[in-house]
C-alpha cells in the first residue's frame, strides 16, 4: 500500500501546483472525480451476478455459498453505509470518501488474489471488505454539495443518483468479457483499477472543513443495533428461500431484525448524537420518499436478476435462448446504455416537471418495461427494447432521489439522509433479487416454468406502480441549491 501512498502524494502536489486544491480550483474536476468513485462502488456491488455459477465451480462451493459473494457485499455495504453519511457530515466528506475508497483498493486485492488461488474464506472476506465502500455514495452528495456551483449541482447529483444503476447495470454486462478473456479473478482487479484512480482523483479536490463541526463521541450503540437489524433483516431475505421462510432460522431472523429495530429507534431517540436521526427515516418530509426508494428499489433488481438467468436458460426448456454468460451480459446492455442516456436529461426534466414528476416518470416506465419482459420475452429483439426502457425507467427515478433527498433536508445532514436513502436502495434490491427468485423458482418442481418468470414480471410491475402512488405524497422541490458560504 505504500506505493498506493507515494502515488497519491504526487496527485496531491501536482494538484497544489496546479492551483485545483484552491478555493473554487476543485469545482473543474470535482464531478468526475465523484462519479467515478461511485461508480466504481456500483459496479463492485454487481460484478459477481453475472458469473456466480463460474465462481461456485472455481472457488469449490455450492450455489448458496456463491450467492454470499454478493451477498455479503451487500450486508456490509447496508451497515456502513448510514454510518459514513454521519461521520462525513461531521467529520468531512472528503475523508470518508478516501477512507472508502482504500477499503475497496484493500478489499478487491483480497478478493482476486484469494480467487487466483481458489480460496473461498478469502474472496468472501475481500467482498465484505468491498462493502465497506457503500459509504462513498452519501458522502459524494455531500461534498458535491460543498463543492459545486448552483448552476452545476443539480446535473452532478442527477448523474450520481443514476450511476447507482448504471454502475450496477455494468457490472453485470461486464463480468461475463472480463472473466471469458482474463478469468475470475480480473473482475476484481477491475474493480480494484477504478478505485485506484478514484482515490488519485480525491487528491485533486480541496478539503473543505466540515459543516458540522462539533466534535462528540460516536454512537456505538446505535451502530451495533443498526449493524443487528440490517444483518439480520437481509441474512433473512437473501436465505429465505434455501432455508425455507417458515423454517427457524429465517422466523428467528425476522423477528430478531423487528426486536434490535425497535430498540434502535428508541435508542437512537434518545441518543445526545445520535447515528441516524430517526427523523431522517420517517420524518414527514422524508418517510413517503425513503418508502418511493425502497419500493423501486425491488423493481430494479428483481429485473437484473431474473434477466440473465432467462437468457442462459436453455431453448430446450421451451423458453429462454441459451446464451453464453457473455451473450446474457450483452443483452441486458440497453438497461446500461438508456440510463446513460437518462442522466442528462433528469435535470432538464426536473427543471420542468419537477424531481417528483421525474421519479413518477420513472417509476411509470419502469412498470411498461417490466409488463413488455413478462408478456413478450420471444426474441431477444422484444426483450432488448424492454430493457431500453428500463434503463430510461430507473435513470429517471435513482436520477431524481439526489434532488428529492437534498431538497428535503439542511446541508449539515445531507450526507447522513443520503445514506439511509442509499441503505434503503440495498435492502430493496435484496428483497427484489428474493421475491423474484422465489416466484420462479417455485414455478416448477426440478426446473422453473415459462409462467414463473410471467409472474415474477408481472409482479414486479405492479411493485413499480406502487411506487408511483408513494411518490405523490412525496413534497415537491423546485430546485437544489448549493450552500452558501461552504464552498472552499
Amino acid at each position: 500500500m505504500w506505493i498506493v501512498a507515494a502515488l497519491v502524494t504526487l496527485t496531491a502536489v501536482i494538484a497544489r501546483k496546479l492551483g485545483l486544491r484552491e478555493p473554487g480550483g476543485g469545482a473543474r474536476v470535482a464531478a468526475p472525480v465523484l462519479l467515478t468513485a461511485a461508480f466504481a462502488v456500483a459496479l463492485a456491488q454487481t460484478v459477481v451476478v453475472g458469473v456466480l455459477a463460474s465462481f461456485a465451480r472455481e472457488l469449490r462451493v455450492d450455489a448458496v455459498g456463491a450467492a454470499w459473494l454478493l451477498t455479503a457485499f451487500m450486508l456490509a455495504s447496508a451497515v456502513a453505509t448510514p454510518v459514513a453519511g454521519r461521520l462525513g457530515d461531521q467529520f468531512g466528506h472528503h475523508r470518508v470518501i478516501v477512507a472508502g475508497l482504500l477499503l475497496l483498493l484493500a478489499g478487491s486485492v483480497v478478493a482476486a488474489v484469494s480467487t487466483g488461488r481458489g480460496w473461498y474464506a478469502g474472496a468472501l472476506s475481500g467482498r465484505v471488505v468491498q462493502g465497506l465502500a457503500g459509504g462513498v455514495f452519501p458522502c459524494s452528495f455531500g461534498l458535491a454539495r460543498r463543492l459545486l456551483p448552483s448552476r452545476r449541482l443539480p446535473g452532478t447529483v442527477a448523474a450520481l443518483s443514476a450511476v447507482f444503476g448504471v454502475g450496477g447495470a455494468v457490472g453485470m454486462v461486464a463480468a461475463g468479457p472480463v472473466t471469458d478473456a482474463a478469468g475470475l479473478a480480473a473482475v476484481f482487479w477491475l474493480v480494484g483499477g477504478l478505485a485506484l484512480v478514484a482515490l488519485l482523483g480525491t487528491a485533486l479536490l480541496p478539503v473543505p472543513r466540515p459543516a458540522d463541526r462539533t466534535r462528540v463521541a460516536l454512537d456505538l450503540p446505535g451502530g451495533a443495533l443498526l449493524a443487528a437489524t440490517l444483518v439480520a433483516l437481509l441474512l433473512a431475505i437473501s436465505q429465505g428461500r434455501t432455508w425455507g421462510w417458515l423454517s427457524v432460522p429465517v422466523v428467528g431472523l425476522g423477528v430478531a431484525a423487528i426486536v434490535s429495530g425497535a430498540v434502535f429507534v428508541l435508542v437512537e431517540r434518545r441518543a445526545t448524537a445520535p447515528l441516524i436521526d430517526v427523523h431522517l427515516l420517517v420524518g414527514r418530509r422524508l418517510a413517503a420518499l425513503n418508502a418511493a426508494t425502497l419500493v423501486i428499489g425491488v423493481g430494479m433488481f428483481a429485473a437484473v436478476t431474473l434477466l440473465p438467468l432467462f437468457a442462459q436458460t436453455p431453448k430446450a426448456a421451451g423458453y429462454g435462448f441459451g446464451y453464453s454468460p457473455t451473450a446474457a451480459g450483452a443483452l441486458i446492455a440497453p438497461i446500461g446504455l438508456f440510463m446513460i442516456v437518462a442522466v442528462p436529461l433528469t435535470p432538464r426534466l426536473s427543471a420542468r416537471i419537477g424531481p417528483r414528476g421525474v421519479f413518477q416518470l420513472g417509476a411509470g416506465l419502469a412498470a411498461a418495461g417490466l409488463l413488455g419482459l413478462a408478456f413478450a420475452h420471444d426474441g431477444p429483439a422484444t426483450v432488448a427494447l424492454s430493457g431500453a426502457v428500463l434503463g430510461l425507467a430507473y435513470g429517471f427515478a435513482f436520477g431524481s432521489l439526489g434532488a428529492l433527498v437534498i431538497g428535503a433536508t439542511p446541508p449539515q445532514t445531507t450526507g447522513a439522509a443520503t445514506g439511509v436513502n442509499t441503505v434503503l436502495r440495498t435492502i430493496g434490491g435484496a428483497a427484489g433479487s428474493a421475491l423474484a427468485v422465489t416466484i420462479v423458482a417455485g414455478s416448477g418442481g426440478r426446473a422453473p416454468t415459462e409462467s414463473g418468470y410471467t409472474t415474477a414480471f408481472a409482479v414486479s410491475a405492479v411493485v413499480a406502480l406502487v411506487a408511483i402512488v408513494l411518490a405523490a405524497a412525496i413534497p415537491a422541490v423546485a430546485r437544489i441549491e448549493a450552500p452558501t458560504g461552504t464552498r472552499n
